[in-house]
């Protein structure tokens, strides 16, 4: 593979502005299929803006975003899921009245490919699909460590639990790359354990390339292979942990 070809997502002189205030200046990176890349800096930095700006939240005004060969700016948040990026947010959003496995189930919807109609008259083809991402769907909350509780309600999870579903449930649209916000966020020891070791397996088992936000310095510098600082919207510094 070419060095251009292991490049999965590059970021030139991303800009968002949002009236006076410039919450990304210029931030320019490049992630290469396989890394566990790290995003950090103080509150106010810019980190959840520019994974805002990744996943078609925000619009920039400026620069460009490449992911697998196709810029991002325009796109919808689904048509960027469909290329293949999932995310999980710093404020759990999982659909709380909702079981665990309805919650991964939702995530897969993307790669789904039933028509309305075959879903009202449940054609063979249908009920072929749904069977398959039902069991595709235990397969994953199984591999995040929620076996045995697909059917569950999710609001009834405990708070780890639900950290581990978000990460089911974006797992659930096949992503080639991994954006993480505070993963470990209000996590206990253990937990963050237990969350570190899940990003491995992701990388390793899965060969999900992630992009994560972490305030937790002993998580981002010993999971990580490289490092992106933020300040005031500006990349400050970039580097391997140990630099």
């Amino acid at each position: 593979m070419s060095e251009q070809q292991q490049i999965l997502l590059e970021a030139h002189e991303v800009a968002k502005h949002f009236g006076g205030v410039k919450a990304l200046h210029d931030v320019s990176l490049t992630i290469r299929r396989g890394e566990i890349y790290g995003l950090i800096g103080p509150n106010g930095a810019g980190k959840t803006t520019f994974f805002n700006c990744l996943t078609g939240l925000y619009c920039p005004e400026e620069g460009d975003i490449i992911f697998d060969g196709s810029s991002l700016v325009g796109l919808r948040s689904d048509q960027i899921i469909a290329l293949g990026m999932a995310r999980t947010y710093q404020n759990i959003r999982l659909f709380g009245s909702m079981t665990a496995i309805e919650n991964v189930l939702v995530g897969q919807h993307v790669r789904l490919r039933s028509t309305p109609l075959g879903a009202i008259f449940q054609s063979p083809a249908t009920r072929r699909e749904e069977q398959k991402a039902e069991q595709q769907a235990r397969d994953l909350l199984a591999f995040v460590g929620l076996a045995g509780k697909g059917d569950m309600v999710a609001k009834n999870l405990p708070y780890g639990d639900q950290r581990l579903l978000e990460v089911a449930r974006a797992l659930g649209s096949r992503p080639k790359l991994l954006l993480l916000d505070e993963p470990a966020a209000g996590m206990n020891p253990r937990e963050t354990d237990g969350m570190m070791e899940l990003i491995h397996r992701l990388r390793d088992e899965l060969g999900i390339t992630i992009l994560l936000i972490e305030h937790d310095m002993k998580v981002v510098m010993s999971i990580s292979d490289r490092v992106t600082v933020l300040d005031y919207g500006k990349k400050i510094a970039e580097g391997r942990p140990d630099e």
